[in-house]
């Protein structure tokens, strides 16, 4: 047994001589390989039989180099979950704001209606065209009168039943003034001249002709339809004339008279100058 230990000793000096110059690896290997055989010698011893011949020691057998297959890197360790973030703080409850009290309603003002503009101003209706301008009237001189005898009736004539004498003349005189035309009768005389006509006014200057003299008085007037329309004062021979202007609308004859003022003034002659009718 003792031979056995020493042998064993011996191989291993043996065998760590050789290998001190060989790697890790192998270095390994061949230890391992020894610790084989010492394990397969104390077995044998064991068992009692006899030791055998010491073995030669033999080379040991160089195990090829292998090259170490490097081992895959370890996978890296899970990172550890994050923790859970703590949970929020219950946020303070707010007290309840306090109901604000309702405003009292108010009574809504009626809003005045809008003032309606004016409507624009009605265009002033145009005056209406004046009526045109009565014709002029038509003028009939007395000293150029027809009778009714030898007259057509359309404008005015002198009917000769109802007259004295007339005389018509193209120009007289009266109180020294000389006229154009006018007619003469007796101080105690009238004529009667039958209109047939719408006409409006008579016209004349009145006196006593200058041929008496200065001598007679008289008085003139004016009838229409039977009614007196007109009557001068008392004119003397040498007065100047009087004006007549009477309206005779609506009548259907005219009268013309002399009065002589006194008895002793008939033999005067008096004047109606520029005797005249005015008819429509």
């Amino acid at each position: 047994a003792t031979g056995g230990a020493s042998g064993s000793a011996g191989a291993g000096a043996a065998g760590g001589a050789a290998a001190e110059g060989l790697g890790a690896p192998m270095k390994a290997g061949i230890a391992a390989v020894v610790a084989l055989t010492a394990a397969a010698g104390l077995v044998w011893a064991l068992s009692g039989d006899e030791v055998p011949d010491k073995p030669e020691a033999k080379p040991p057998v160089v195990q090829p180099v292998v090259p170490e297959v490097p081992a895959p890197p370890p996978k890296p360790e899970p990172k550890p979950p994050a923790p859970a973030p703590p949970p929020p703080a219950p946020a303070a409850e707010k007290p309840a704001p306090k109901p604000k009290p309702s405003p009292t309603p108010t009574k809504a003002r009626p809003t005045p209606p809008k003032p309606k503009p004016p409507p624009p101003p009605k265009p002033e209706p145009k005056p209406p065209a004046p009526a045109p301008p009565p014709p002029a009237p038509e003028v009939y001189q007395v000293n150029q009168l027809k009778y009714d005898v030898t007259g057509d009736g359309s404008g005015p004539q002198v009917r000769i039943g109802e007259s004295s004498w007339l005389w018509q003349r193209p120009g007289m005189s009266i109180g020294g003034t000389r006229y154009g035309h006018g007619a003469s009768m007796h101080a105690q005389g009238s004529v009667t001249i039958e209109l047939n006509r719408r006409c409006a006014t008579y016209q004349a200057l009145v006196g006593v002709d200058d041929m008496t003299l200065g001598l007679g008085a008289v008085r003139f007037s004016v009838y229409g339809d039977g009614g007196r329309l007109w009557r001068s004062p008392v004119v003397r021979g040498g007065d100047p004339a009087v004006p007549v202007s009477v309206g005779i609308g609506g009548r259907r004859t005219i009268r013309l008279v002399v009065e002589p003022h006194t008895p002793f003034d008939t033999v005067a002659v008096a004047n109606w100058a520029q005797s005249r009718i005015s008819c429509r």
